[in-house]
């Protein structure tokens, strides 16, 4: 099983150790299940917006094909102030793409929402309210698109939230989430993986 990831810190797992992100816990699953991965591609560096992700995916993916394709982009449009009509130009082009690395079968694709930083212990400055609802309108145009497509859209918005003030489920830097929160996102996906 060949399996890539498309992202940004969420993806990496930046401020956690790279097995406690959620692809190699992804992983970790399916080998507890007899489904190992024979191949993990990880594109996704902190920061990046929908548009910053395009081109370093096409450098580095070229043709080649995979699996299962797993999609989680637009914090970052969102921590910038993007429009959500650039996001979802920029994202039906990702996820298209998404579809064609997976062998042109959209059911192999997942699509991971977008978590809510505007909650944690980080953001001190800006409105917490305004930022659910930015996201929500992000997450409302990739759910849709997603379901369009005939790809797999997964919650973990609600699951951030839940979580956003606890400890345990933060990294250091109070905003990433923990391995733990990881966890929850990882049985999702493979749940959906080996339904």
């Amino acid at each position: 099983m060949k399996y890539l990831a498309l992202g940004d810190s969420y993806t990496i797992g930046e401020m956690v150790p790279f097995q406690q992100n959620f692809p190699h816990q992804v992983v970790d699953l399916l080998a507890q299940q007899n489904k190992p991965v024979d191949e993990l591609k990880i594109i996704a560096k902190t920061g990046w917006t929908t548009d910053e992700l395009i081109g370093p995916m096409e450098l580095q993916v070229h043709h080649q094909e995979y699996d299962w394709v797993t999609l989680l982009i637009g914090v970052n449009n969102q921590y910038r102030n993007r429009s959500v009509d650039e996001y979802a130009v920029h994202f039906a082009y990702l996820l298209n793409r998404a579809i064609a690395f997976a062998k042109q079968k959209a059911n192999k694709v997942i699509v991971l929402s977008i978590p809510d930083w505007g909650l944690t212990p980080f953001n001190k400055e800006r409105d917490k309210t305004e930022i659910s609802n930015a996201i929500d309108a992000y997450n409302n145009v990739a759910k849709k698109q997603t379901e369009q497509a005939g790809a797999n859209y997964i919650n973990i918005t609600t699951s951030t939230r839940d979580n956003a003030t606890s400890p345990e489920f933060l990294a250091v830097d109070e905003l990433h989430p923990s391995g733990l929160e990881y966890a929850v996102w990882a049985k999702k996906v493979v749940d959906l993986m080996v339904s």
